[in-house]
């Protein structure tokens, strides 16, 4: 397995430990509060700093597609997405509430992802229960197209993220 400088990494790893605990704190606050849904918005946004981290420092181990910064960075990618949805759900309370159960399962694996980079774990596949792959699949599922998957910095123009790209990343997860 290509290495990443000590220093670089153990940066991630504390910034990514902060960003995931504002994560569990803003997704337990919108938990059971269908008026906080725009709160998940600001989930997405710390997710994606994760994601933009994990993809740049990937760069450095382009020889090794398999390194597990490639997989955080993936897997952050497919939680940033389904954040950013879910932040525009209207009038679905129990959609609302199904989507915050699996962003707040879903950060508990990416934890133990980023966990995995400190201590050398680079296998995944033992995080994901077939039950959460399969809820996550079909949350996915429920957002049409008028849904976007990050930030709305462009009025009018969408950036979607659908099904397709969704299995597209579980499957380089190694996840299908």
């Amino acid at each position: 397995m290509a290495d990443i400088d000590k220093e670089i990494l153990e940066d991630f790893l504390s910034e990514s430990k902060d960003l995931m605990g504002k994560m569990v704190s803003t997704l337990e606050a919108c938990e059971g509060d269908f008026s906080q849904v725009k709160g998940l918005e600001d989930y997405g946004l710390n997710v994606d700093r994760i994601m933009g981290a994990a993809k740049s420092i990937a760069m450095m181990v382009p020889e090794d597609p398999n390194h597990l910064i490639h997989k955080v960075g993936d897997y952050a990618a497919v939680c940033k997405a389904v954040g950013y949805k879910a932040s525009q759900i209207r009038d679905n309370v129990q959609f609302y509430d199904i989507c915050v159960a699996l962003l707040l399962d879903g950060t508990e694996v990416l934890e133990a992802m980023v966990d995995g980079l400190s201590n050398g774990r680079n296998e995944i596949k033992g995080l994901f229960s077939q039950t959460f792959l399969e809820r996550l699949r079909w949350v996915s599922s429920q957002f049409g197209e008028e849904y976007r998957a990050s930030v709305d910095i462009h009025k009018g123009q969408k950036t979607k993220m659908n099904q397709d790209d969704i299995d597209d990343l579980l499957k380089k997860l190694g996840l299908d």
